[in-house]
């Protein structure tokens, strides 16, 4: 049967209807209908002229892989003979390793925590416990891993778990004290049952405590050894069912681990030391060692110290045993870090580490717990990291992490992603980066190698670029779905370092990280590079092949609101532009403040940071051009920078915040144009919003600080945007004034009741790349990664939205800069708070010798476009629908000495329309606000189309991208729907409910990215990439690692007939046998519940191939047989009983005619 597709249906209709809209006028307003819409005429043309060629069925969302440290780890796993690594998390979640390329991502539905990991060892198959009790098998066989079965304990809670090797037989340790026994394949519970009460001495009063460990004799398999939390262990006997001795130690137990041999076990404890025992003579250890502790006298008791939380007891053939812990440090010894010691033989090797241990593992050769261990490396799985020690060399060295587990070395502020970028970047970039990387790793080859990997088919090239709270930037390489670190920039390093004492004036900013990153604008065919920082300063780079040491340059703006103290300026008396010489500040090659302020003395020309003064030694790589910084203004720090575009064919960089614009040319290194927000609009401000002098009254500031803390409903708040939104010109956000009231404060009064205002209400504040303030519920402990944006005055209140309006976008471009233009100039469009788009007017020098010398003329053009809502984004596109990229210089190296004087010309790429001879429009220009998007016809400035996207709702992250080589809006909403939408006829080809706001993480890191790609921060620690391409959601099964591989199982070593003989018991043992249903008969049913997995059938077809699939359709046939027979025999057992019943009931009706036939003869003899 053909599958019926909606949104084909909706697609034609949309597309087939002529005229379907309103007939608005020409106005640069535009209509604000549902739907889309577009003048009679204009947009028949546009038809004509541009056939859109994407469909919904282009379009699918679905993630694609995880980067990054799993998030709050609990515990570890190894596969040795695979080569494979699980790491489980709080979160329910599991991250399985293999070699480079293999990163599978799996989450339990119930989000419980993972408590411990088990491989079924090279049979592709994963055992987790979590703690709402339940078990899981997870088939490894498949891409995509999912799970068979699920066994959830209703009475018990589970503490521990081990599966011997080559066993299908899962021992499961309780808290009760109690050991279950579960079959793996049928994941089903057996009726072997070892209850604590049997399991110690019965003169023991106290009961001891949960299973702790759990794990079968290397030397009889029918042994099994149980350690109890309290000090007690028990060697149990499997088949006699009782136990073969016991063991009892004062301190608590913490980890078990036997000599291979199976003659001997040593003992982890509270009290930090080791105890050795011995099976023959277990009344006492054989021997007590504290590897920390002070030495104490003969007779006395060793120094206690911390808990050894985890010993693992492995030998080599050729060498003295291995005794490898966790913990076990002096008391006395409180500021010493997390430590792993490794005592081998004599030596003692302490490795101090950056975070707490949560566990490790010891990679060894075998997988057989009888033989020599071998061991080669071992795992240690930190609260933020994952290191693997080589134990093969005597200094320890660590190996090289091939993954990207560093991604929160610190916590990340900001993302960037490129996709189809120039594909020389990448080698070009990991060149300048290998120089910089870390010496001392192990020279030997990342040991956790299993797995298989291919490139694919989709092999362009992909940057993401993260931003950090201590001001360093990451390239990463994110082709065919990996990441691998490119290269690393700090940018503190052009700041001199801050002591004790200093930086007062950052802490009114932020309440730490001076140097975070708020901003990241990146133009991969140019290389120019920028970052804005919280700090309110702009750095640009550029890249270098060549190492130089040079002196900074740095410059000095003063951005404010300007408070005028007259309540109607005159147009007589206020000219429309300000004078630009009196606001342009000096040079500063120093960096050096301007203005010193001594206590009581206002602050005034001094920037947050002090750049370096000295020459400073720059590497290969990018190197900072110009660093510019706000100042403070009449004691009020700069507001923090809220949008920030950079041009290397105009050679100047444009950024934003609530009070301005600020134009700089970074070529001359001068400003060129530092304004108020309402200056732009020159007389035609269509708010008309009249600035007011400041007034201290009391009674006025009190009542505003009410309405700040009057409670709003939550069903409107739930609907309105972080920045105020303006309908018609009416403020329409619930805590504002209304915009004719006629009441305005100042910048500095309302700054100070943001900041100082009482009774605050217990809200985080968080600012989005719109200057943005999102209220979510305060956490008990607030993370460090959102400590950079909450500073007390760079949001906008709701007071402050309609006397402020912050500049929220910048977007360079070749365009028409007024109405009915004939020739398009170099143009910035810019974009505000209040949804208001104004064009500025780029005059640059023709001959591109003068370009140097001449000064830029930066004026603003009168023009204005309006939507509803702050604007986002913007992009052009030629009358042909092909999407217009800005102008860019070729990347040249700046400082390569072999270049002549003729070869340094500037080499631009326009990327201007085709001339035609036609009379009419060439340009059409999308613009998206957080509630609606517009395209306008220019330079007629008509509005061909205008989308609604969201009423109850805001757009967090919008962005023009490319697909199939056609042009769509992307959008990312704060009610968790994506939508996408075609260009220029902006109609809806995908609206997906993904991903619920629930972090400002997320609003703060999500972007859009060409060729259906998108990417947000999903934890502190971790990258999340998704696809909305149909295209790539087919082949991703063809892009993702295989986590199993066909490997033959290493054979047993030959133990010698002396060893078979008196080494252990000769006797095979049957476990199927004692824990069958046949012997150990059934468990009980309340004690644990059977839930079939969701990955039956995907197993089945996963594991198709190989021996274990054909066992798992063995076993499913089987099962479905069985449980016909039984359905069978429960109806063959109701006939039968049935046929008793009606037998009895004719034997009674024959007793009952017998009888009747008799009577009458009877009655005649009487």
């Amino acid at each position: 049967m053909k599958k019926f597709n909606f949104r084909k249906v909706l697609d034609g209709l949309t597309a087939s209807s002529p005229g379907s809209g309103s007939s608005g006028g020409s106005n640069s307003g535009g209509g604000a209908g549902s739907g889309s819409t577009h003048p009679a005429g204009t947009a028949g043309i546009l038809r004509e002229e541009i056939q859109e060629t994407l469909t919904s069925d282009y379009f699918q969302i679905c993630k694609t892989v995880r980067h990054g440290f799993p998030y709050q780890p609990t515990t570890l796993a190894f596969d040795p003979v695979q080569k494979i690594l699980a790491i489980g998390t709080r979160t329910g979640a599991i991250r399985i390793l293999g070699r480079p390329g293999v990163d599978c991502y799996c989450q339990h539905e119930s989000g419980a925590a993972v408590l411990q990991l088990q491989f079924l060892i090279n049979e592709g198959a994963l055992v987790s416990a979590s703690s709402d009790n339940t078990l899981h098998l997870w088939n490894l066989r498949q891409k995509r891993p999912a799970i068979l079965h699920s066994l959830k304990f209703n009475r018990e809670r589970i503490t521990y778990c081990h599966l011997p090797f080559q066993s299908k037989w899962l021992y499961v340790g309780t808290e009760r004290g109690n050991t279950h026994i579960v079959n793996i394949e049928s994941f089903i519970l057996s009726g072997y049952v070892i209850m604590w009460n049997k399991a110690i001495e019965l003169s023991t009063k106290t009961h001891p405590g949960p299973v702790v460990h759990l794990s079968d004799s290397p030397r009889d398999e029918g042994k099994l050894l149980i350690g109890y939390e309290n000090g007690t262990v028990v060697f149990w006997d499997l088949k006699s069912k009782r136990a073969e001795l016991r063991v009892y130690y004062d301190e608590a137990i913490h980890s078990i681990d036997w000599h291979h041999e199976g003659k001997q076990f040593m003992c982890s404890h509270s009290d930090g030391s080791l105890t050795l025992w011995n099976l023959k003579s277990p009344s006492r250890p054989f021997q007590t060692t504290v590897p920390h502790g002070k030495s104490q006298r003969e007779g006395r008791k060793p120094e206690s110290c911390k808990p050894i939380l985890k010993v693992e007891y492995k030998t080599c053939r050729n060498s003295e045993p291995f005794i490898i812990f966790s913990g076990g440090l002096s008391y006395d010894k409180a500021c010493r870090r997390p430590s792993l010691t490794i005592m081998h033989g004599k030596a003692i090797t302490v490795l101090e580490m950056d975070h707490p241990i949560v566990e490790f593992l010891t990679l060894c050769e075998t997988p057989y717990p009888n033989e020599f261990q071998e061991p080669y490396a071992v795992a240690v799985l930190l609260e933020k990291d994952l290191i693997v020690v080589d134990l093969t060399q005597s200094n320890f060295p660590i190996f090289e992490n091939p993954y990207p587990m560093d991604i929160h070395e610190s916590p990340v502020t900001c993302t960037a992603y490129f996709a189809d970028c120039p594909p020389d970047l990448i080698l070009v970039l990991y060149s300048i980066g290998v120089k910089h990387k870390k010496q001392g790793y192990s020279n030997k080859e990342w040991p956790i190698s299993g797995g298989a990997w291919n490139l694919g088919t989709q092999t362009y090239p992909e940057i993401i670029i993260t931003g950090h709270a201590d001001g360093s930037i990451k390239f990463w390489d994110a082709s065919a779905i990996t990441l691998q670190m490119l290269y690393k920039l700090k940018t503190s390093k052009v700041f001199e370092k801050q002591k004790v004492g200093e930086g007062k004036q950052t802490c009114e900013i932020v309440e730490e990280d001076p140097y975070a990153i708020q901003m990241i604008y990146w133009c991969p065919e140019s290389r120019i590079f920028c970052v804005s920082g919280v700090s309110a300063y702009v750095i640009i780079y550029k890249f270098s092949r060549h190492e130089i040491t040079t002196e900074i340059v740095s410059l000095e703006v003063r951005l404010q609101y300007d408070i005028e103290d007259i309540i109607t300026p005159e147009p007589e008396t206020s000219p429309p532009f300000p004078d630009l010489s009196s606001q342009l500040p000096s040079r500063s090659l120093s960096g050096s403040t301007n203005t010193v302020a001594s206590e009581g003395v206002t602050k005034d020309s001094i920037p947050c940071l002090n750049v370096k003064t000295r020459p400073v030694q720059m590497p290969p790589g990018y190197q900072a051009e110009l660093v510019i910084q706000l100042v403070w203004v009449d004691g009020e720090p700069p507001q923090q920078i809220t949008s920030l575009a950079v041009s290397s064919a105009y050679g100047i960089v444009a950024f934003g915040n609530c009070n301005g614009l600020a134009v700089v040319d970074f070529i001359q290194k001068t400003v060129l144009l530092s304004m108020g927000t309402i200056d732009l609009y020159r007389s035609s401000d269509i708010y008309q919003r009249q600035p007011r002098s400041p007034r201290k009254n009391k009674q006025f500031i009190a009542g505003l600080t009410e309405l700040n803390d009057s409670p709003v409903p939550q069903e409107l708040e739930r609907c309105k945007s972080p920045t105020s939104d303006h309908v018609n010109g009416h403020c329409t956000s619930p805590t504002s004034q209304s915009c004719s009231s006629g009441k305005r404060l100042s910048s500095a009064d309302v700054s100070k009741i943001n900041r100082w205002g009482p009774g605050r209400p217990p809200f985080r504040k968080a600012q989005s790349a719109a200057c943005m303030e999102i209220s979510l519920p305060v956490t008990t402990e607030e993370s460090r990664e959102n400590s950079y944006n909450r500073s007390r005055s760079s949001s906008i209140s709701s007071i402050d939205k309609d006397s402020k309006e912050a500049i929220t976008a910048l977007y360079f471009m070749e365009s028409f800069a007024r109405k009915n233009d004939s020739t398009i100039s170099p143009c910035l469009f810019v974009g505000t708070s209040l949804g208001m788009v104004l064009i500025i007017s780029l005059n640059l020098p023709s001959a591109d010798e003068q370009r140097f010398t001449e000064p830029v003329m930066v004026l603003p053009s009168g023009t204005f476009l309006s939507l509803k809502g702050a604007v986002l984004t913007f992009s052009c596109m030629d009358r042909t629908g092909g999407l217009m990229q800005p102008p860019y210089e070729v990347w040249r190296d700046p400082n390569n000495i072999d270049e002549n004087e003729k070869s340094w010309r500037r080499k631009l790429v326009m990327n201007c329309p085709s001339p035609s001879q036609e009379i009419g429009d060439h340009q059409y220009t999308i613009i998206c606000s957080e509630k609606q998007a517009k395209v306008f016809s220019l330079p007629s400035q008509t509005c061909l189309y205008v989308h609604n996207i969201t009423e109850t709702s805001f757009i967090l992250q919008a962005d023009v991208v490319v697909m199939c080589n056609s042009a769509c809006l992307a959008c990312f909403c704060a009610n968790g729907h994506i939508m996408i939408m075609s260009l220029p006829s902006l109609r809806p080809m995908l609206d997906v409910n993904y991903l619920p706001l629930t972090d400002m993480r997320i609003a703060r890191t999500f972007c859009f990215t060409n060729e259906g790609q998108a990417l947000y921060l999903v934890s502190p620690t971790e990258i999340q990439r998704l696809t909305y391409s149909q295209e790539m959601c087919d082949n991703l099964q063809d892009m993702l690692g295989d986590l199993f591989t066909p490997i033959e199982t290493p054979e047993a070593q030959n133990r010698g007939f002396l060893k078979g003989l008196f080494g252990g018991s000769g006797q095979t043992f049957d476990r199927e046998e004692l824990f069958g249903e046949a012997t150990a008969g059934k468990a009980s049913r309340s004690l644990a519940q059977h839930i079939p997995g969701p990955g039956g059938i995907e197993g089945m077809k996963g594991a198709a191939g190989g021996v274990m699939g054909e066992l798992t359709r063995a076993r499913i046939a089987l099962d479905e047989r069985g449980q016909r027979l039984g359905e069978l025999e429960e109806k063959t057992a109701g006939m039968m009983t049935s046929a008793e019943a009606f037998s009895k009931h004719a034997h009674e009706v024959s007793c009952l005619c017998k009888y009747r036939h008799l009577h009458p003869v009877i009655t005649l003899d009487i």
